[in-house]
């Protein structure tokens, strides 16, 4: 049975977070458990997700979802804006809810730490390329 979704397709926070990922080389959109999924090989960012807090669910509906480049993980957590995603918490995943204050370069770099570690080394090789 698949999951529902758990968005609004034409949901604008969702549309500039499409904007970044495809601005990617090689970067696709799924659905994983009910959320869009950017990914090349691995996915490499999530929009919307939850985490757990005291036994319960709290659900993150307008949230980008990234792995941050090595050594930044430490610094992004102390961060009050970012929390700790359920199930991609222990594999070193973080969250930031977007909304009306996102600083959407911050999201991009994100977006990009991200991809860097998770696309294979030819499609970032594209990406440097490109950013020459």
């Amino acid at each position: 049975m698949p999951h529902p979704l758990m968005f609004a397709p034409d949901d604008p926070l969702l549309a500039r977070l499409r904007g970044i990922a495809f601005a990617l080389p090689g970067a696709r959109e799924k659905l994983s458990h009910g959320h869009p999924a950017f990914h090349t090989v691995k996915v490499f960012a999530y929009f919307g997700g939850s985490q757990r807090i005291g036994g319960e669910w709290v659900r993150h509906e307008r949230a980008v979802l990234f792995l941050p480049e090595p050594g930044l993980g430490p610094a992004l957590r102390a961060d009050p804006r970012t929390w700790v995603p359920a199930y991609l918490g222990p594999a070193g995943w973080l969250g930031q809810d977007l909304g009306g204050h996102t600083d959407w370069e911050e999201v991009a770099e994100f977006v990009e730490g991200s991809y860097r570690q998770t696309a294979p080394r030819r499609l970032v090789a594209d990406l440097d390329v490109r950013g020459t």
